[in-house]
């Protein structure tokens, strides 16, 4: 279904879907003798969405031998390297004294459940609050407990989203680290600047951001349909097309340097070879030589 002015979804459906398809991947890969991740809630919320392709993932019951690119290995290690960019992301944050971090989109996320965060830390989590009460549901039914301060903000981004996260005890003077993750493209491109915007008006002095790399003036024009044509031979509905917003943008990187932000870019061949893995020979792996991962610091 193309995507509308107020849409709304599930974590079946829509833009949600393609959270529960991120952490099927890495429920996959943190499966086997020696996994590459450590994610022990991503499968079990996974199988509480109940999506048949995502289920049958999980089970190994999906040929994927029309296509190179979508062999277990290859997956494992794209999921890999994105995942462990953001949890290393906020690593380094807390290391250098910042106590307060807020996850936008946070979907299926877990990192407030599995990252060992310092004492103090407080995990702000921004979703849409079907997706919010989901996940906040199940993982409380597996036992789980946060390894930080949780607090949830269940609000669409497209709302005012700075205010209920203020009234969620939000502390703007303080320092804070901002992931979004796999986010960018699903807005429009003013958008975008809007959400970097409010990230700049709620951050103080040290606080630091961090979301993929892409120019997607770069991209060609049926790299959308392409990448929904290979999701749909795994046996997925989704259509990626309807639900990327492509074209001229700002890159975050051109924005938040304008804006006062000292940026840091880490190219997909670099962030791959720092776990020892090279970058699938495939067009749509990446997006060209400048694409990869990007953290920024306000001074």
């Amino acid at each position: 279904m193309a995507r509308t002015e107020n849409d709304t979804w599930d974590l079946a459906s829509s833009v949600g879907a393609t959270a529960t398809a991120v952490a099927a991947q890495r429920a996959i890969a943190s499966k086997g003798p020696d996994p590459l991740l450590n994610d022990p809630f991503a499968e079990p919320l996974v199988r509480a969405v109940g999506t048949e392709m995502f289920v049958k993932l999980l089970d190994n019951e999906v040929d994927r031998s029309d296509d190179p690119l979508l062999n277990r290995q290859a997956v494992n290690e794209q999921i890999t390297v994105r995942t462990r960019f953001f949890d290393d992301f906020f690593l380094r944050a807390t290391q250098s004294g910042i106590r307060q971090a807020v996850i936008l989109a946070s979907g299926l996320d877990t990192r407030a459940y599995r990252l060992p965060w310092p004492d103090g830390t407080v995990v702000y989590e921004i979703d849409q609050p079907e997706v919010i009460e989901f996940k906040t549901r199940v993982l409380a039914d597996l036992g789980a407990r946060p390894t930080a301060e949780r607090r949830t903000v269940a609000i669409d981004l497209r709302e005012d989203w700075p205010a209920a996260l203020v009234e969620a005890r939000f502390d703007a003077n303080r320092p804070t680290a901002w992931s979004a993750e796999g986010l960018l493209v699903y807005l429009p491109p003013d958008a975008q600047d809007r959400l970097f915007d409010n990230i700049a008006a709620l951050s103080a002095p040290g606080s630091q951001v961090a979301t993929e790399h892409m120019d997607m003036r770069n991209i060609p024009s049926d790299w959308a349909q392409k990448l929904t044509e290979r999701s749909q031979r795994l046996g997925s509905t989704i259509n990626l097309a309807e639900l990327f917003y492509t074209g001229d943008r700002n890159t975050a990187a051109e924005y938040l340097a304008a804006h006062g932000w000292r940026v840091d870019i880490r190219t997909t061949e670099q962030a791959f070879a720092a776990h020892g893995f090279e970058v699938p020979d495939d067009e749509l792996a990446s997006f060209g030589a400048d694409s990869g991962y990007l953290t920024a610091s306000l001074e």
